[in-house]
């Protein structure tokens, strides 16, 4: 399992809550145009049987295969204009769901900006301090690289007893 040690800031954390708090609403909007399209759907679906229902006995009743067919016929243009009721009903549901989309999105954009901003801000001060304190460790290698290594009770920088040995 991996660990991980780093806090999450306080600035990530209002980030991470804010596209929470989208997300969140927007999707309570997605699942209630669901439930309107599927109230539609049940609608239409029994009012389907029972006219479905309704035409097949007048068939039945016809006098002769002429009449049957005419009434047959006759539910044809109702039928059509019942596709089209459906399909209007459909759009304007889809209309409703881009425009509630559209408010929602509005309502929390900036905010959701606003906290990515200072998520941005305090990832640039972060890595600024990090590369501070690597040029720091960086100079103070190569001092002790290049800077003879000096004993305590030496005077004035002479060198350690094993270099004036080598002299």
């Amino acid at each position: 399992m991996i660990s991980f040690n780093q806090q999450i800031t306080p600035a990530a954390k209002a980030h991470l809550e804010a596209q929470y708090s989208l997300l969140n609403d927007l999707s309570q909007r997605l699942f209630d145009t669901a439930q309107k399209v599927n109230e539609l759907n049940i609608q239409v679906a029994k009012t389907v049987m029972e006219e479905s229902l309704n035409n097949f006995q007048q068939v039945l009743v016809a006098k002769d295969p002429y009449e049957a067919l005419s009434i047959a016929a006759s539910q044809a243009q109702p039928s059509a204009e019942k596709l089209r009721a459906y399909q209007q009903h459909l759009t304007n549901i889809a209309a409703r769901t881009q425009v509630d989309l559209a408010k929602t999105a509005e309502t929390h954009v900036p905010n959701t900006s606003r906290t990515a901003a200072a998520v941005a801000d305090e990832v640039a001060r972060i890595a600024s301090e990090e590369t501070e304190k690597a040029t720091q460790r960086q100079k103070a290698a190569m001092e002790r690289l290049t800077n003879p290594i000096i004993r305590p009770g030496d005077a004035k920088g002479a060198p350690a007893a094993g270099a004036r040995q080598n002299a």
